[in-house]
C-alpha cells in the first residue's frame, strides 16, 4: 500500500482530525488552510522566502494556534522548527505538528511539548489562553471588525498587545512601527473594538470619546479618512473656526485635528513654531473638560507632543485622565528620549528591516551623486537675482543652499536627475529651504521636455492650500500630474503616496529620525513598484551605515563615473539644517546666476548601491541574479551566442520574433527596461541588456 503524500495527509486525516476536535464545525471557529503570514521580500516580479503555515485554527475571530503538516511516511516534528519561528512571528502560544498519525504539541510559553492523543476543542483552547485574562480583555477580541478589513500579522499583534495593556488599566501606551506599515490602520482597529464594545474608563453604558492628534493637517485628514467605516455622525474633524466658538464640538465620538488648532493657532499647521513660542497664545483646548476624551492617540509622537520642552506636552498634561497611545516609527534614541519616558517602553515594535523582508515594504537603491563645484568665490559680472552676496567672501559647501543658491550648479543637479529616472516616475525632491524648492521647482519645469506648467509643483508652508491640493492629487496613483513634487521639511513625514518610485536628497539631513521619516516616503508597495531609488546629492546615504539605521536595503555595485571622472568624497561637512521653514526663511539666501568669469562645466559622478538581505554590498549581477534569476538563466535558450543575437536583432522580421517568444515565455519589453534601468543603461539599446544578460 503507497503512504499518502502531504497533500493527501492534509485531506485525509489532518482536517478530519480537526472537525472531530469541532473546528470548522462550531460555531464562530474556522480553519485557515495555507495561511499566508508574510508574502516575502520583493525581489523583482517574484517574492522570496514567502512564510505560508499549513493550517491556522480560529476561534471568535482570533488564531489560537498553528500546524504544520508533513507526509504520513515522514517524522511528524520535521519542520518543527520552522514552525516555531512562525509562532513566535505571530505571537501565538501553541504549535502542532503532525504526519496524521502522531500530533506533537509545543506550549512556546512554558516550553512543555511532547505527543498528545487529540486535537484540542475551539473551547478549550480558548479557555486555556483567555480563562485568567480579563473579561474586558476577552470581550474586546470578540468584536468582529467590518467585511473588508484585513489585518497583516503584525497589525494583529499591535492591536492585541493595545487592547490587553487597555484591559489592564494602563495610561499611557507606544507602538513602533516603520513608516508605511499601517500605524494609522492599526489605531481605527483599536477605536472599532473599543466603540463598538462600549469601552471607557468611567462608564461602559455609553461610547468611549476619541480624539486622534497630529501637527499636520494632512496626517488628521488622512486618519478621518481612514476611520470612513464609521457612522459620518460619529466623525468630527476639528478646524480653528471650531475652536473659536464659546462651545467646542462635542456632537461626536470620534475627532480629529491638529496641536496648533487646539494651542488657539489660526493658521493651522503653517504657525507651527509660533504656536510652540508664543506666550500670548490662548490655549483653547481648555474649552474641552479635561475629562472630555476617554482615549487620546498621538501620531508620530517623536515629533514634540511627548518633549518635555514642547508647549503641546501641556494639552497631553491637561488631558492627563484619557489613556494615551503613542504612535511613532523611530526606535529609541537619544533624541527622542523623552517620548519613551512619557508613553514607556514600545508594546509592539515592527521595524523597517522586518517590513522590507516580509514584502510589506519596497527595498531600494541608492545613487549617490556629487559634483566639483567646492568652492564659489563671486565676480563683478555674477548676476544676483535674489538677496545679497559678499564679494569679498568665498562660499563653500557647507554654504550651498544655504546662504547662497548657484544656479549653474543646481541645473547639472537636475540635469542628472532628469536624464537618469524615467519621465513619469513620481518623485519628491528635499530642498535646503522654500527658496530653494521654488528653484528648484521652476529650474526642473524649464529644462524637463514634458511641457506641463504643473509637472513638477512645490509643497511647502508658503503655498498654502494651492500645495495641499497639489499634495492631494500626487498621492493617487492613477493621476499622472503632478509628477515631482519639491517640499523642504513639510512633506518629511505623513505623505502616504504607495507609488513614489524616487526619494531625492538635494539637502543634507543629521537627525536619524528624520533621515527614516524621509526614506519612508518611497517604502509603500504598488503592483507594479519593485523598488525605489534613492538620489543622494548631500552625502546622506552615509547613514545606512550608522549602527541606528536598521533597513534592509536593495543591493549595491560601483558604476562609472559621467563626465570628469570625478571621485566620490566621504568627507563632506554636513551643516545642521533647522527643522523650521519659517525660521529659515528669516535667513535671507543669495540666488546667483554665474557670469562668464565664474562659467564653466561642473562634473558630476555618481554610484549606484544595491545590499543584500543581510545589508552586505553585492555586485550588480549578483543583484540581477536575484532579482531577475529565471530571466538570466533562460536568455540563452533564445540565441546561442553573442553572434547568433546579432543575427537576429539586425533583422526586423527576426528580431520582432525572437521579442515575442521571449515575451510568451514571460519576458516582456517592460521586465527588459526594468533590468536597463538597474544597469544604468538607459542610453543602450534592448539588444545591448540581451547581450549584458548572456
Amino acid at each position: 500500500m503507497t503512504s499518502r503524500n502531504e497533500a493527501d495527509t492534509r485531506a485525509e486525516l489532518i482536517e478530519p482530525a480537526l472537525q472531530e476536535a469541532g473546528w470548522g464545525v462550531l460555531p464562530e471557529s474556522a480553519i485557515q488552510r495555507e495561511y499566508p503570514i508574510a508574502p516575502g521580500r520583493i525581489e523583482g516580479q517574484r517574492r522570496a522566502n514567502p512564510k505560508k503555515a499549513d493550517f491556522v485554527l480560529r476561534y471568535r475571530g482570533e488564531i489560537l494556534a498553528i500546524i504544520e503538516a508533513k507526509s504520513e511516511r515522514a517524522a511528524s516534528t520535521t519542520a518543527l522548527q520552522q514552525v516555531k519561528g512562525y509562532a513566535k512571528l505571530l505571537g501565538l502560544r501553541f504549535v502542532y505538528a503532525t504526519n496524521g498519525h502522531t500530533l506533537h504539541e509545543v506550549d512556546l510559553t512554558t516550553g512543555v511539548e511532547g505527543t498528545i492523543d487529540r486535537y484540542p476543542s475551539p473551547a478549550e483552547l480558548w479557555d486555556r489562553l483567555f480563562s485568567t485574562q480579563s473579561q474586558l480583555f476577552t470581550t474586546l477580541l470578540a468584536v468582529r471588525y467590518p467585511p473588508s478589513i484585513e489585518l497583516y500579522y503584525y497589525q494583529e499583534i499591535a492591536v492585541k498587545r493595545i487592547l490587553k495593556a487597555l484591559a489592564a488599566g494602563e495610561k499611557r501606551m507606544l507602538l513602533a512601527l516603520a513608516t508605511g506599515t499601517g500605524k494609522t490602520y492599526i489605531a481605527f482597529c483599536i477605536v472599532w473594538k473599543l466603540f463598538q464594545a462600549r469601552w471607557n474608563c468611567a462608564n461602559h453604558n455609553r461610547r468611549p470619546r476619541v480624539l486622534f492628534l497630529a501637527d499636520r493637517n494632512i496626517l488628521a485628514d488622512q486618519a478621518y479618512n481612514h476611520f470612513s467605516h464609521f457612522k459620518e455622525d460619529v466623525l468630527k474633524r476639528i478646524r480653528p473656526p471650531d475652536m473659536r466658538r464659546a462651545t467646542p464640538p462635542t456632537n461626536a465620538n470620534i475627532f480629529f485635528t491638529i496641536f496648533q488648532t487646539l494651542m488657539g493657532s489660526e493658521g493651522g499647521e503653517e504657525e507651527e513654531y509660533n504656536a510652540m513660542v508664543s506666550l500670548n497664545l490662548q490655549a483653547t483646548y481648555s474649552k474641552f473638560p479635561a475629562d472630555f476624551f476617554d482615549l487620546i492617540i498621538i501620531d508620530e509622537c517623536h515629533r514634540g507632543a511627548a518633549n518635555d520642552e514642547s508647549r503641546w506636552r501641556a494639552i497631553l498634561e491637561y488631558f492627563s485622565p484619557a489613556v494615551q497611545l503613542g504612535l511613532t516609527a523611530t526606535p529609541k534614541r537619544d533624541i527622542n528620549g523623552d517620548t519613551y519616558r512619557y508613553f514607556g517602553e514600545p508594546r509592539y515594535t515592527y521595524s523597517l528591516k522586518a517590513g522590507i523582508n516580509d514584502g510589506y515594504l519596497a527595498p531600494y537603491r541608492v545613487v549617490r551623486v556629487t559634483d566639483d563645484f567646492d568652492v564659489y568665490t563671486p565676480q563683478e559680472d555674477d548676476q544676483i537675482l535674489e538677496g545679497e552676496i559678499d564679494i569679498n567672501k568665498s562660499y563653500d559647501r557647507g554654504d550651498m543652499n544655504r546662504r547662497v543658491i548657484v544656479i549653474q550648479r543646481e541645473k547639472s543637479r537636475i540635469e542628472f536627475f532628469l536624464k537618469s529616472s524615467p519621465p513619469y516616475d513620481k518623485s519628491i525632491i528635499f530642498c535646503a529651504n522654500q527658496t530653494h524648492a521654488r528653484y528648484i521647482r521652476d529650474l526642473i519645469n524649464g529644462m524637463s521636455e514634458r511641457g506641463h506648467q504643473d509637472y513638477c509643483v512645490r509643497v511647502t508652508a508658503d503655498e498654502g492650500q494651492e500645495g495641499e491640493r497639489f499634495l492631494r492629487v500626487f498621492r493617487q496613483n492613477d493621476k499622472l500630474l503632478p509628477v515631482i513634487l519639491t517640499t523642504s521639511h513639510k512633506l518629511s513625514t505623513g505623505v502616504d503616496a504607495p507609488n513614489v518610485r524616487n526619494i531625492v536628497l538635494m539637502r543634507p539631513v543629521h537627525s536619524m529620525i528624520e533621515f527614516k521619516q524621509i526614506i519612508g516616503r518611497g517604502t509603500r508597495i504598488t503592483k507594479d513598484k519593485h523598488y525605489f531609488t534613492i538620489y543622494d546629492f548631500e552625502n546622506c546615504s552615509e547613514k545606512f551605515n550608522d549602527p541606528e539605521w536598521d533597513g534592509e536595503p536593495l543591493e549595491s555595485i560601483v558604476s562609472t563615473v559621467t563626465k570628469g571622472h570625478l571621485p566620490l568624497t566621504d568627507n563632506d561637512k554636513l551643516i545642521p539644517s533647522d527643522h523650521s521653514e519659517a525660521l529659515h526663511e528669516k535667513k535671507q539666501m543669495a540666488v546667483v546666476e554665474l557670469g562668464a568669469h565664474n562659467s564653466r562645466e561642473i562634473n558630476i559622478a555618481y554610484s549606484t548601491t544595491f545590499y543584500d538581505q543581510s545589508g552586505a554590498p553585492i555586485s550588480v549581477q549578483n543583484f540581477l541574479k536575484k532579482l531577475y534569476g529565471d530571466l538570466c538563466g533562460a536568455v540563452p535558450k533564445f540565441f546561442k551566442d553573442e553572434q547568433e543575437l546579432r543575427e537576429l536583432w539586425s533583422n526586423p522580421e527576426t528580431r520582432e520574433k525572437l521579442l515575442k517568444k521571449m515575451a510568451e515565455a514571460g519576458y516582456t519589453l517592460e521586465v527588459l527596461r526594468e533590468v536597463q534601468k538597474v544597469i544604468d543603461a538607459k542610453e543602450s539599446d534592448i539588444f545591448d541588456v540581451l547581450e549584458y544578460i548572456a
